[in-house]
């Protein structure tokens, strides 16, 4: 069994401090008897937190910064000039699923879900290339189209987060722990106003989506349960819809009291990876990803956030995310949706490619995907 949970636990104790990092999806072979042995092209390690030197605090009104010398930091921000943007040039992904084949394996999904073997499963694809990009003027382009609560851009050694999430994982504040699970999505259409609203309520209104949404909000529930106080798990609002410059989404929110004292790794052993991009029974549905996924999910799946120096923390869901290798030009971008027996294979194909749509959008020149009937 792996160790780096007990030395996050470790390193929390001594630090005692702001950490800022990431648990990448592959966590799970320490949390479980599991393995992994998909190709992974962005490299990033299962776990890693670190210290900052200059922490910046910032809303709306107000801006502080803890650093050494704070205002030669401010300085400096004062002195920073604009990059020169790139030209954008042709862009070739390639997909590691053609639609047939998509399709073929979401009916086999089905079969083990009809035999009993799961309930519900988060099944994703990789869409993939050697490119060079800016990561900043990606990240900024991606931020200005589609702004999200969750969204982080991030760097570890070569290796680029850059992530216009909707969801929260997980924030513990004090004793209180919540997780805001999404599942459920529908298109938005800014051009129509009516046409929106139809397809807010069409979401508000699917069976299939309410299906989806309980399943993972039992999840959690259960989850939640292994390190909260008795009786203390509730739903404090079931298939909430939000909107957000793409789409509408289904969320739900789950909290509880946590026992006290209990460290941030045994947390995160109860509830990751999260039920949302998993499924139910959540060993079970890890077992099967691995065997019809085709590459590793890697840091896509898995969490970003931030440690305070009193132990709370809050936590994103890796999605709707750009992954970059600037040593290999590897990028990489995934996309899933949850499938249940009432799943129309179909239909899940064309959410993955609503969910891409402003990922293909900020990556220069055209994608050039093809369908591969």
């Amino acid at each position: 069994a792996g160790t780096a949970l007990i030395a996050l636990n470790e390193f929390i104790h001594k630090k005692r401090s702001w950490l800022f990092g990431h648990l990448a999806y592959d966590l799970k072979n320490e949390i479980e008897d599991l393995h992994s042995a998909n190709p992974d092209g962005i490299q990033f390690p299962d776990l890693y937190f670190f210290e900052p030197e200059v922490l910046i605090k910032f809303d709306d009104r107000s801006m502080e910064i803890e650093a050494e010398d704070p205002h030669a930091v401010w300085n400096e921000i004062n002195e920073m000039q604009e990059v020169e943007k790139i030209p954008a040039g042709p862009t070739r992904i390639e997909q590691r699923f053609s639609r047939k084949e998509y399709i073929e394996t979401i009916q086999r999904l089905k079969q083990h879900i009809l035999r009993g073997d799961c309930y519900e499963i988060n099944f994703c694809q990789e869409f993939f290339g050697e490119i060079k990009i800016d990561p900043v003027q990606v990240y900024q382009k991606l931020a200005s189209l589609s702004p999200n609560p969750f969204s982080a851009f991030y760097r570890l050694d070569d290796k680029w987060l850059i992530c216009a999430s909707p969801e929260r994982f997980l924030r513990r504040k004090g004793r209180e722990l919540i997780s805001q699970p999404i599942k459920g999505t529908s298109r938005r259409v800014i051009t129509d106003a009516k046409e929106d609203l139809l397809s807010r309520a069409f979401l508000e209104n699917s069976e299939k989506d309410r299906s989806e949404n309980v399943m993972v909000v039992d999840l959690v529930r259960n989850d939640l349960s292994k390190v909260c106080e008795e009786a203390s798990v509730k739903v404090d609002e079931l298939f909430g819809i939000y909107s957000f410059p793409q789409v509408h989404q289904m969320i739900s929110t789950v909290s509880g009291t946590v026992k006290e004292e209990l460290p941030f790794a045994d947390i995160i052993r109860a509830c990751f990876p999260m039920g949302s991009m998993t499924g139910a029974p959540k060993k079970k549905v890890m077992e099967l990803i691995e065997k019809y996924e085709r590459t590793r999910r890697g840091i896509f799946s898995g969490a970003v956030g931030y440690i305070d120096p009193n132990g709370d923390f809050d936590l994103n869901v890796v999605i709707r995310s750009i992954m970059y290798n600037a040593a290999t030009d590897y990028l990489s971008i995934q996309a899933g949706s949850g499938i249940t027996f009432y799943s129309e294979p179909e239909k899940e194909w064309e959410e993955c490619m609503m969910k891409m749509e402003a990922m293909k959008r900020v990556v220069s020149g055209e994608w050039g995907v093809e369908s591969g009937e």
